[in-house]
């Protein structure tokens, strides 16, 4: 599954002040990533804030970006919860036209076994029409995917990736080590993509690179070249920047940044909130530094 090498983009979606989508800011967006060079796509994922997003507006979302990227980079869509049931219903009567693959996060709050966990993508495998890519997050799901989880369920033909935002070394040391050749491992965090990559993982899921998508594509292709000197010219540079974004809540931070850039505005769907002015104000220092 070559398309899902490099720097995909976790997209945020744009809101005006009335709490509409903001559909111009996301066309502008869109063309933003692509033409500076990601490698794909993410819709409707955690930072594109989906659990209050209507199906509905889901669907003209996903329409608008198809419309601006016209098929030059490949379209990842979210779809996920914690009622199998409800999963598999949307997965058998979703439009998979233009849409390359599925990411969907492990069952979050009911806090499934691992047996559990195995029953519930098995069945959305099943019954989806593209590709599967966990997302073993257990910061926002509040349960790990054991390695053995994700190697079992990697033996499904229609599994093909894990994006992994665990943050934890030695699991994914222990993935990376044991897994097939053909099963990517994603990183699901900006600030440890280099290392990771150096260990065997085949790019990430970003949130930066809504921002910054020139620079961050950049220094994961020099890692999967293996030119470490340019990517931790680059890592480095960006690093600040990644870390700031995150201490008062994602998709708050790189919005705010996003507003600095002149691509979107700041609004987010409660219950999330704006973001504290003292981490505004840094952010927006950041922003004029780079």
């Amino acid at each position: 599954m070559d398309k899902f090498r490099g720097t995909g983009v976790a997209m945020v979606t744009p809101f005006l002040e009335n709490f509409e989508v903001d559909f111009e800011s996301l066309k502008k967006l869109t063309e933003h990533l692509i033409s500076n060079g990601v490698h794909y796509l993410v819709v409707m994922g955690t930072t594109g804030e989906n659990p209050t997003i209507t199906d509905f507006e889901q669907t003209r979302i996903l329409e608008t970006i198809q419309e601006i990227n016209e098929g030059r980079v490949p379209v990842v869509f979210g779809i996920g919860g914690n009622n199998t049931k409800a999963v598999i219903e949307r997965a058998k009567g979703f439009n998979y036209d233009g849409v390359d693959g599925i990411l969907s996060a492990s069952p979050y709050y009911n806090k499934p076994n691992q047996a559990g966990i195995v029953n519930h993508y098995t069945k959305l495998a099943d019954e989806a029409k593209a590709p599967i890519i966990l997302y073993n997050v257990p910061g926002r799901t509040g349960s790990m995917m054991h390695v053995d989880t994700i190697l079992q369920l990697a033996e499904h033909e229609n599994i093909v990736a894990v994006k992994e935002a665990s943050g934890n070394f030695d699991h994914n040391m222990q993935l990376l080590k044991n897994k097939s050749d053909d099963f990517l491992v994603i990183s699901g965090d900006d600030n440890y993509t280099l290392p990771f990559i150096s260990l065997g993982m085949a790019g990430v899921i970003s949130v930066i690179g809504n921002a910054y998508p020139k620079e961050f594509s950049q220094m994961v292709r020099y890692a999967l070249d293996s030119n470490f000197e340019n990517a931790r010219y680059l890592h480095y540079r960006l690093l600040p920047m990644i870390n700031a974004i995150f201490e008062d809540g994602n998709p708050g931070g790189i919005k705010c940044v996003l507003e600095a850039l002149d691509i979107c505005g700041t609004t987010m769907r409660e219950p999330l909130y704006p973001i504290l002015p003292t981490v505004s104000e840094k952010l927006k220092s950041l922003v004029a530094a780079m």
